[in-house]
């Protein structure tokens, strides 16, 4: 939402910005063929984020399941954004969402990969968005380990999202995906929800 300040009415208008360094860094004509292929890119962008200074170590991306296209990307945009919401895994479901002009992705089958495990916010919007598929990297432990605050997130958590038809996979190329976490710490990188 945008405030004139002259009028002090508000815009509704909302957007949200990724870095520019997304566009040469993605190849939108690939179509992935394998889920480390898949899982390298959202590590990738979680530590393209970390490096270029432009947000915080969580990348996500959004793949159809039919012939491993790539649909939407994203990365932690939360302190460039000045917006909470804006997550690796939000970004990616918003992007996905655009590019298919729908609000759920179940019209085409969808996997989310994600450099970590979905914080409370981002694995309900897992499940509103419509993926069928949740693929994760590095665990909600190793987010927790450098300080950042995942919220209520539980086994229960991951049994409601496979019980509606949500199918959850962990811990792929989880060696990496702390790496990139173990180097925000290292050099650090702000905890922006402590």
């Amino acid at each position: 939402m945008i405030l004139d300040t002259h009028t002090a009415s508000p815009s509704l208008t909302l957007s949200a910005k990724l870095p520019e360094w997304i566009i040469p860094l993605v190849d939108w004509q690939k179509h992935y063929q394998d889920d480390n292929e898949k899982m390298r890119l959202a590590i990738q962008l979680a530590k393209e984020n970390v490096a270029r200074g432009t947000g915080g170590p969580f990348g996500a991306a959004i793949f159809s399941e039919q012939d491993g296209r790539l649909l939407g990307v994203g990365v932690n945009a939360v302190v460039a954004n000045h917006n909470s919401c804006l997550h690796g895994e939000v970004t990616a479901i918003m992007m996905a969402q655009h590019q298919l002009q729908a609000f759920s992705l179940k019209s085409v089958p969808c996997a989310l990969f994600t450099s970590c495990e979905p914080c409370a916010m981002c694995l309900g919007a897992t499940l509103w968005s419509g993926v069928q598929r949740l693929v994760c990297a590095a665990s909600g432990d190793d987010a927790r380990a450098i300080g950042f605050d995942e919220g209520p997130v539980f086994y229960e958590s991951y049994h409601y999202l496979e019980k509606a038809g949500v199918k959850v996979e962990r811990g792929l190329l989880r060696t990496d995906a702390k790496g990139v976490l173990d180097n925000y710490q290292r050099d650090g990188g702000p905890i922006y929800n402590p």
